[in-house]
């Protein structure tokens, strides 16, 4: 019996999944679900800065700066953004990332047309998504396995499995969401001079 409960954990789980990877394969379009996954991970990144409700004096935009340019290349003068401004939130400050992370995207797939990126895309998601859901499915195994020694500790396994699995769940979408954007954002794409002129080299 308890056994079973465990597998429903898992099995609820793999119906997020599975229903997730049959829209990807039956959209025409991706757009919109890759500009969600875009938009949460910077704000993300924005976050780690920037913390959510805090003031100018908490934010550390020289970091933000030196890390969207280093590892996205992006260059966003936000130092001189609040500068200008009389009086700016934190939510402007996500706001003017994700404006130009989406800008600098959009460049990148006008230059290989929607259709062609979009496969791109439903490769780049699903590859993502499967190999971090093995690697999920190993992890909930191992936690199977060590949670009747929760048992000893006063807790209830079942509940502690439950609320872990949820949590490693979670954890597993943040890396999907990171994983896709990181990808479809720092892929190259050549322009068809360049392909034809790397091709004659």
């Amino acid at each position: 019996k308890q056994l079973l409960e465990y597998d429903d954990v898992a099995n609820d789980q793999r119906k997020v999944i599975y229903q997730q990877r049959n829209e990807i394969l039956d959209a025409a379009d991706l757009s919109a679900q890759v500009r969600s996954l875009r938009e949460g991970c910077f704000e993300d990144i924005v976050r780690q800065h920037v913390p959510a409700e805090s003031v100018e004096e908490q934010w550390d935009l020289p970091a933000l700066e030196k890390a969207l340019a280093a590892e996205w290349q992006l260059e966003i003068a936000l130092q001189k953004q609040v500068e200008a401004a009389s009086a700016i939130t934190d939510h402007e400050i996500v706001e003017t990332v994700c404006r130009v992370a989406n800008g600098a995207f959009e460049a990148k797939v006008a230059l290989v047309g929607n259709e062609n990126f979009t496969q791109f895309e439903r490769m780049v998601l699903l590859q993502s998504i499967d190999s971090n859901w093995r690697d999920h499915l190993s992890a909930l195994d191992y936690l199977r396995q060590g949670i009747h020694l929760r048992g000893y500790a006063q807790k209830q396994p079942k509940q502690e499995y439950k609320r872990e699995a949820f949590e490693l769940f979670g954890q597993m979408l943040d890396v999907v969401k990171n994983e896709v954007t990181r990808v479809l954002m720092t892929v190259r794409i050549q322009s068809n001079e360049e392909a034809a002129q790397a091709a004659a080299e």
